[in-house]
């Protein structure tokens, strides 16, 4: 099985969208939960057919990331 890659997104409004791909099962729920507590909240979870198989896994979570930038 390949290294674990994530593919992450925030729009314009916020939402955050994680995906991991090249691993299944257990590592990939063990990536997700790791990326979810390191966001601070995940809204939703999504298992794909792929989950369940040999080959690469793509599990979604999204949420609203709010931050601020500190002045110099």
């Amino acid at each position: 099985m390949s290294a674990p890659q994530f593919d992450i997104r925030i729009d314009k409004a916020g939402k955050l969208t994680v995906k991991v791909s090249g691993v299944s099962g257990e590592e990939c729920m063990r990536l997700s939960d790791m990326l979810a507590e390191i966001v601070g909240r995940e809204d939703s979870r999504e298992k794909t057919s792929e989950f369940y198989g040999p080959g690469n896994v793509r599990v979604s979570t999204s949420g609203q990331i709010h931050g601020h930038t500190h002045g110099a």
